[in-house]
């Protein structure tokens, strides 16, 4: 099968995966790709906080030269400190917890596991529900707070 690789953006207010990016591998042109289109997908006027790991994708100067084109601020932890990139990590976790592990991926071609991962970021977004959203799905809370999806 090869290797997969995805690139996320998760929005901390409810967990919801933003934007992102899948391919063969990592590197910088998955993580801009993934920047862009979470950027591109922001409220006019909005500049978040973008917490990311220490990764060599999330500091050349590609990265940031698209970090002040959007106005973003960037956060990084400390050398071997992961909290900032905490909920990316927890997305990858229930992702193979609930849909990896039980799915055999293994078995499947890369394209194929592209496909599935799409199917489950929807899933994901629109469909699992979390206690800490009063078992809504992140789609569904937004709903209900009146913000936009």
């Amino acid at each position: 099968m090869g290797r997969a690789c995805l690139s996320p953006s998760v929005d901390c207010y409810d967990g919801r995966i933003v934007a992102y990016t899948a391919g063969s591998g990592p590197n910088a042109e998955l993580a801009n790709r993934m920047l862009v289109k979470a950027a591109e997908s922001l409220p006019e006027g909005a500049h978040p906080l973008v917490h990311s790991d220490r990764g060599c994708h999330c500091r050349w100067p590609g990265w940031l030269a698209l970090m002040d084109r959007y106005g973003l601020t960037r956060s990084t932890g400390a050398k071997g400190c992961s909290p900032d990139n905490a909920a990316a990590e927890g997305s990858f976790g229930r992702m193979k917890t609930e849909s990896v592990y039980p799915g055999h991926w293994e078995e499947r071609t890369r394209d194929g596991v592209l496909v599935l991962i799409d199917d489950c970021i929807r899933w994901y977004n629109h469909e699992r529900v979390k206690r800490s959203l009063g078992w809504m799905s992140p789609v569904q809370y937004r709903q209900s707070q009146g913000t936009a999806a």
